[in-house]
């Protein structure tokens, strides 16, 4: 099924009973998102608020929170229409008649990708203009009590690179509202909209800027997508609706807007104009804190008459991305061999914020083969911003990250396997470097037959400085010690004294809590948003010409640190809050 805008989907959610319609007066400032954070949590329906306090304007939520509701708004067709494309590259290069003959079905499907333009009329979103005041009414939400201010959280933020308008650029980046008709604009520099500023910048021209909120979901999805940078994403929005995007030319001028989004936000960034943006909670699972930023001057907005504002809600993993990433990575993996021919499967983990930890089965057709591979993934597009890299050449299924770091574990020799790279590009969200979008680089090879048998319980002797330990898998110990504060130099303690004493565990994770080995999502949120590989990794080693050879055990100090960000908890009073009108809302999870 295929979905022209936001409209169709929640109709079937609601006939579905997949949709709750809250009637209840409710509050944009943290109401909502404490009330959506409950639903998330028990896997309940998508969330339509309906008296929104200040705000005209009924909030739509949590509309892909469940691994059904994605695959409803998207159905098989696009991951299906993507393998089977993949799967003819052979055949059509070079073209032939009778190849392309017998993928004459697919070919049809892909001439059916595109923009189509429409006309004014047929355009629901240019029911209303506002030129005044133009943001103003608008129900932002306050997710978290220290957030800076109201943000638009699910914004899909198009630019066109300077003087090339073909090359365009759709991408979510959050927006602190300051005003009536100014927002911040959190336009990561590595990220295809900062390549479009920068480039304004060196011309010293403003850059045009156009925000649509709603539309097909199929832009929300791609607007998110890891795709490679020279892939237009209205292109691939089109792909996941099996169908032509509707387009509109903006009467007022500017960008074209899609026809069946719910607002078109028109506006520009003025060159080398920054302001405080921040601190926001983010799907780290800690506050962003603030720093300067672009600033976004709106100069109109349109919506639609009954114009629905769709937001979303991020936090400590699993919130709403989750789902989303978990559908894109479906959806383009198939295509990660054509680009990089050494990778079989490739994975990136949502749990620790997609960007801190990925992983991928490679080829391993000769020695060192796959060290290459690892470089080639550290130069792709978003996989720049990767933190952490895993690479086997076993046939693992990597979404179950323990059966991938067991087997990793397995075969890893740390003098030839390890590889730890300081001062690299680090995501703008991650606080573990020594500085904003500064950090380092770690690669991990678990490569050929294994070299050990790996302990799954620990019957060693009583650890110094450890009180309490539990496996996470085979092969990896999580201890739990004194505090950083109490203690910073215990992760190095603890790697002498557990090489001296022959332990035979090759990983030890060193936590504030011992309990975060109960579950996967929990041990790799709290490991890989925790630690940065250059400065938190210890080991017995031997420095050689240009390499360190790094011995047995690694300790990963993974314990909360002075000058990270405070971790995401609500408010007591808004928890009690919702306790008391949980009943009004008249929302049922399972």
């Amino acid at each position: 099924m295929s979905f022209s805008s936001l409209r169709p989907f929640l109709e079937v959610l609601r006939k579905d009973k997949d949709l709750a319609i809250i009637e209840a007066p409710v509050d944009p400032y943290l109401e909502i998102a404490e009330i959506h954070r409950r639903v998330i949590q028990e896997e309940g329906p998508a969330l339509l608020f309906t008296n929104v306090k200040g705000s005209p304007f009924p909030v739509a939520t949590n509309m892909f929170g469940t691994s059904r509701r994605v695959d409803l708004a998207f159905g098989p067709r696009p991951e299906q229409l993507m393998n089977r494309l993949v799967g003819a590259i052979d055949k059509l290069l070079p073209p032939t008649f009778s190849a392309l003959w017998q993928e004459k079905d697919m070919l049809l499907d892909l001439l059916k990708i595109g923009l189509r333009k429409t006309s004014r009329d047929t355009a629901p979103v240019l029911g209303v203009s506002r030129t005044e005041r133009p943001l103003a009414g608008l129900p932002a939400l306050t997710s978290w009590q220290d957030d800076g201010g109201p943000f638009i959280t699910l914004p899909l933020v198009y630019t066109e690179q300077p003087g090339q308008p073909k090359r365009h650029n759709l991408g979510m980046y959050r927006m602190q509202i300051f005003d009536d008709s100014t927002t911040g604009m959190h336009i990561q520099i590595h990220r295809g909209g900062g390549f479009h500023y920068s480039e304004a910048e060196k011309r010293n021209e403003p850059l045009p800027v156009t925000v649509f909120l709603g539309g097909p979901p199929a832009l929300i999805a791609s607007a998110i997508a890891p795709a490679p940078e020279n892939l237009p994403e209205l292109l691939l929005a089109s792909l996941i609706m099996g169908g032509k995007l509707p387009m509109v030319d903006d009467p007022l001028g500017g960008h074209r807007i899609p026809a069946e989004a719910e607002f078109a936000i028109s506006g520009r960034m003025l060159p080398f104009e920054r302001r405080p943006e921040g601190p926001f909670g983010d799907h780290y699972g800690y506050y962003s804190l603030q720093h300067d930023f672009p600033v976004f001057h709106v100069d109109h907005v349109w919506h639609r008459k009954d114009a629905i504002y769709p937001a979303t809600v991020v936090g400590k993993p699993r919130q709403e991305d989750y789902y989303l990433g978990e559908f894109l990575q479906r959806l383009l993996s198939p295509a990660f061999p054509l680009v990089m021919p050494g990778v079989r499967s490739l994975w990136t983990y949502a749990d620790t914020g997609f960007h801190a930890l990925s992983a991928a089965v490679v080829r391993e057709s000769y020695s060192r083969e796959a060290m290459g591979t690892a470089f080639s993934i550290l130069g792709q597009g978003q996989l720049t911003l990767t933190k952490v890299l895993m690479l086997t050449d076993q046939p693992v299924d990597l979404e179950q990250f323990r059966q991938l770091l067991t087997t990793v574990l397995e075969r890893f020799d740390p003098k030839r396997d390890l590889y730890v790279f300081d001062n690299t590009s680090h995501d703008t969200l991650d606080y573990t470097g020594p500085r904003l979008n500064h950090g380092s680089k770690a690669v991990l090879l678990g490569i050929g037959d294994p070299i050990r048998k790996l302990p799954a319980e620990y019957t060693g002797a009583e650890i110094p400085g450890v009180d309490r330990l539990k496996p996470f898998c085979p092969g990896c110990l999580v201890v739990q010690g004194a505090s950083y504060a109490r203690d910073p130099q215990l992760a190095d303690k603890l790697s002498v004294h557990l090489a001296e004493t022959g332990c035979e565990w090759p990983l030890v994770v060193l936590a504030d809590d011992a309990d975060m080995a109960d579950g996967e999502s929990s041990f790799l949120w709290t490991t890989f948003t925790r630690f940065n590989p250059a400065q938190d990794i210890y080991a017995v080693s031997e420095a050689g010409r240009h390499h360190i050879g790094y011995g047995l055990p690694l300790v990963i100090d993974a314990r909360m640190k002075p000058g990270y960000p405070d971790e995401l908890f609500p408010r007591e009073d808004i928890v009690q809050l919702v306790d008391k009108r949980w009943k009004e809302y008249g929302i049922r999870t399972r």
